[in-house]
Formats: structure tokens, C-alpha cells, sequence
């Protein structure tokens, strides 16, 4: 196909849409109910030039990463929380200082071809202070050996590749890329959740798993997820505003059930529009902004808006749907449940509450 740049794939969103309508939508039940991974619609992406960045401004692509996101949740926050995990892996790269790992891992994160997971939500709580690292490294040779386990990693199968941090017995900390079928890691399939099964989630066994150099994103990990950090939190902003919106639509589908008297409800779609609205301009300013130092304030604030704004639409589309709505497998209550992923997702309300405490600058109010 004709390369797209990122700014003609924010300005021309038809491709995207028919590809939700073709490759998410039909396949939207069973990823919620059956645990199903839409691996059509993922390599899509890639292969259509969604996640191409070569000869483009960081800017753009980071713009279009967002509108992807917010696009895809208001269909499916699963997929949607997927292509985020994809997007993550690709900012490791992108920022990564060694030249063997682009080689291997971005162009075909780019085209389609792999997909990344991000093993990041043990790290970035040892780095807020509230957790200990997991993973455990030791030199050998040229690269490293990591032990111990993750929890859960999200976006994993064959042909993907994740990323997280270990700490060695000298208090290094590093951080690589692992290919899912690695000799010595264990991979163990986590269902049962609330919402979100079709989102590919392993807890992570590392049994003396060989790190050769070519893995390595950053032997000075802090200096490396402080740098990746920001972008990581901006992409998953998109996740909430694409629910509320598809939230604030059904609430108006429902306008005139049980004789008009959804309009004497508390929370009417057009104050959810105005927040959506004002959160999702800061979104997109921010994604131009990013570098600034005041911007890491400023994403957090709109991070945990965006948590609140969207638990009040999905329970106010609930409201408003009455007993429709109630049916385990209608779109209100699926909603409802991704919003309680969303609200849980590193870094968590509680998680972001603390940071923000922890910030000495005011927010600058300019980016909000």
C-alpha cells in the first residue's frame, strides 16, 4: 500500500475504521467472552503503516499512537490495552542506545510482522517505591543470565517479544527485551479475570534466562525508564477517553426508554462530553509537548481525570441502559469491567494519587 505518514493516519481515519469494522468488531464478544486475541487486527496495524516512524516527527507518531488507542477502545479497551503493550515495547526500542537491538526488534514491531509486550508494571512500581523488582540478573560474558517471576505480562504469544528490568547482586539494575519461547522461560496462561481475557496475559517464569547483548535496551535502567516513562503513561490516556465516548453514545441511544425519564438522571451525556472534550485536547497537547519538563505533572493529572471521568460514564451508561444494560454480555457491562481494568492498570489510581503527591511543581496549567 502507499506509505502513510502519522499525520495523514490522524487526519484520514477511514482505513482504521474499516479495519475496526472488519478485523475488531465482528470478533468484539468473543475476545470478552472467550478470551480470544484478535491477531488479524493487531498485524493489520502494523502492516497498514500505523506504527511506522521512520522520517517522521516524534510528535506525530506519538499523536497517532493516541488516536489508534481511543479509536480501538471505543470498540474493544482488550484490543485497545494490547496495541498499548505493543506501543510500549515500540518506545523501548525507539529510545534503546543499542543499534543491534533496533535491527532486530523495530522493523518488524513496525510492519506487523512481531508484536511487543511491555513487562514493565513490576518496575515502574519499585521506581514509585511500593514494590521490590522481581527479577533477579547475573554477568556472564557479554550479556546476563535473569531469574524469578512476573506476575502477569499482557500482549504474549508466539512471535512476541516483551521487555522488563532485573537487578543484579551489585545493585545494577538493566533492562532487555525476552522473545516469548526463550530457552528457560516459562510462560502460564491467566484467566479469570473480570474483564480483559482476550488480552494475552502470562505470568513470566525466568530460569537462568541467557540476556546476550543484543537483548539489552539499557544497562542504566533508572536513567532509562525515567526517560520512556512519560510515553508509556501517555498512551494509555486513549484507553479511557475511547470508552467514555463509546459510553456517552449509548447513553444517548437510550434517551427515550421508560418514557423520557433517563433525563432526570444525575449525570447527563453533555457534561460527559464537556470533560471528554477537555481531556482529550490535553491528551493530544501533551503528545505534542512531551519533551517539556513540566509535562510529567500535567500527564498525570489528565492520566487520573481520565480514570475518574471514565468509571462515572460507564456507570452512568448503566443507569441509563436499565436492565439491558445488566445482560453479562452487553456492551454496558462490558464497559463497566474495562473501566475497572483501567482504573487498575500500572500506574493505578492509588499509584498516580502518590505520585502526584510526591511532585513538587505545581501542574502547569498551560497543558491541562
Amino acid at each position: 500500500m502507499t506509505r502513510m505518514t502519522a499525520d495523514e493516519r490522524l487526519r484520514d481515519g477511514s482505513l482504521l475504521e474499516e479495519r475496526i469494522q472488519t478485523l475488531l468488531k465482528p470478533s468484539v464478544r468473543k475476545i470478552d467472552c472467550e478470551a480470544y486475541y484478535p491477531l488479524d487486527y493487531m498485524t493489520a496495524l502494523g502492516r497498514d503503516g500505523f506504527f511506522r516512524s521512520e522520517g517522521e516527527r516524534a510528535q506525530e507518531v506519538r499523536m497517532a499512537g493516541v488516536r489508534i488507542v481511543e479509536e480501538t477502545a471505543a470498540a474493544c479497551m482488550t484490543t485497545a490495552f494490547n496495541v498499548w503493550c505493543h506501543l510500549a515495547a515500540l518506545t523501548y526500542v525507539r529510545h534503546s542506545g543499542n543499534a543491534a537491538l533496533r535491527r532486530t526488534l523495530l522493523p518488524g514491531l513496525e510492519n506487523g510482522e512481531l508484536r511487543g509486550g511491555t513487562g514493565l508494571s513490576n518496575p515502574m512500581k519499585f521506581y514509585a517505591g511500593i514494590d521490590k523488582l522481581y527479577l533477579k540478573a547475573e554477568r556472564e560474558g557479554g550479556g546476563y543470565r535473569v531469574s524469578g517471576q512476573l506476575p502477569m505480562v499482557s500482549n504474549l504469544g508466539e512471535g512476541h517479544w516483551f521487555a522488563t528490568v532485573s537487578e543484579t547482586a551489585g545493585g545494577e539494575r538493566i533492562m532487555a527485551f525476552f522473545p516469548v519461547g526463550a530457552e528457560g522461560l516459562r510462560l502460564e496462561e491467566r484467566l479469570g479475570f473480570l474483564g480483559l481475557n482476550g488480552s494475552a496475559t502470562y505470568s513470566c517464569s525466568f530460569d537462568r534466562v541467557s540476556v546476550p547483548e543484543e537483548w539489552i535496551v539499557s544497562e542504566s535502567a533508572d536513567e532509562f525508564v525515567a526517560r520512556v516513562r512519560p510515553e508509556f503513561v501517555l498512551y494509555q490516556i486513549p484507553l479511557g477517553l475511547g470508552v467514555t465516548a463509546a459510553a456517552i453514545r449509548s447513553i444517548r441511544q437510550a434517551k427515550e426508554k421508560q418514557g423520557g425519564c433517563n433525563g432526570l438522571l444525575p449525570v447527563q451525556p453533555e457534561q460527559l462530553e464537556r470533560e471528554l472534550e477537555r481531556l482529550r485536547e490535553a491528551t493530544y497537547r501533551l503528545a505534542s509537548q512531551l519533551e517539556e519538563v513540566s509535562a510529567w505533572k500535567a500527564l498525570l493529572r489528565v492520566r487520573l481525570d481520565t480514570v475518574y471521568l471514565t468509571l462515572q460514564a460507564v456507570q452512568a451508561n448503566m443507569l441509563h441502559q436499565g436492565s439491558a444494560g445488566y445482560v453479562q454480555t452487553s456492551a454496558p457491562s462490558r464497559r463497566l469491567r474495562e473501566a475497572y481494568f483501567f482504573a487498575n492498570l500500572t500506574p493505578t489510581v492509588r499509584h498516580l494519587e502518590k505520585l502526584l503527591a510526591a511532585q513538587s511543581l505545581p501542574v502547569d496549567e498551560s497543558l491541562l
